[in-house]
């Protein structure tokens, strides 16, 4: 587990999503289970900009499923897909703004065992744990009945990003992926040369 982990403030999330993302790779996703806890790197994420994006679950408006995007910035939104996994957002931008995040995979680093257990894996599977976004969700317990509307931000939520200070040498930005509209916008980003990120390995 990474040492001296400091909570990221809301205004690091109070900012346009694009900006945020780039930074927010490399910082830790941790999940506190009892006296447990279980934590992976951010190294894989998409961007998506609300009512300026047809691939955003806010581009229509403002709806109860919703609501947590146009809410303030540094909160949980989960949603299920495709009738089998969940999916973490964290939400951008000041409140009545909506813009975010979606964490697409983590670097296990701690608790790894357990997350393992979640997904049904041997603990040497280390790359398929949290390589997409249903996996990380899976492996972190993360779902929308226990997470949705969850303040990130908070020292006393059980469901946090913190930062240990890692910054990526390289970041890799291409197009987003599993999504039909607004195809050709180059939201997703990602640690150059990570071998845990969604997919296909990116080409560095």
């Amino acid at each position: 587990m990474p040492s001296k982990l400091k909570p990221v403030p809301r205004s690091f999330f109070n900012r346009d999503p694009r900006l945020v993302g780039r930074e927010l790779l490399g910082k830790v996703l941790l999940r506190r289970e009892g006296h447990a806890t279980l934590a992976g790197r951010i190294v894989e994420l998409e961007a998506y900009l609300g009512a300026d994006d047809d691939a955003a679950h806010a581009a229509t408006g403002k709806t109860a499923r919703n609501e947590v995007l146009f809410g303030p910035p540094g909160h949980a939104y989960v949603y299920f897909i495709y009738g089998n996994h969940y999916c973490l957002n964290v939400s951008c931008l000041r409140a009545g703004d909506a813009g975010s995040l979606l964490i697409r995979a983590l670097e296990p680093i701690d608790g790894i065992e357990q997350m393992a257990l979640n997904r049904d894996l041997e603990p040497d599977k280390l790359r398929l744990i949290a390589s997409g976004p249903g996996r990380l969700a899976e492996a972190l317990a993360i779902t929308r009945m226990r997470d949705n509307g969850k303040d990130l931000v908070s020292p006393e939520s059980d469901l946090q990003i913190l930062s240990d200070g890692f910054k990526p040498e390289a970041i890799r930005e291409t197009a987003r992926i599993g999504i039909t509209k607004s195809i050709h916008l180059p939201l997703r980003f990602s640690i150059a040369g990570s071998p845990y990120v969604s997919g296909k390995r990116l080409a560095d």
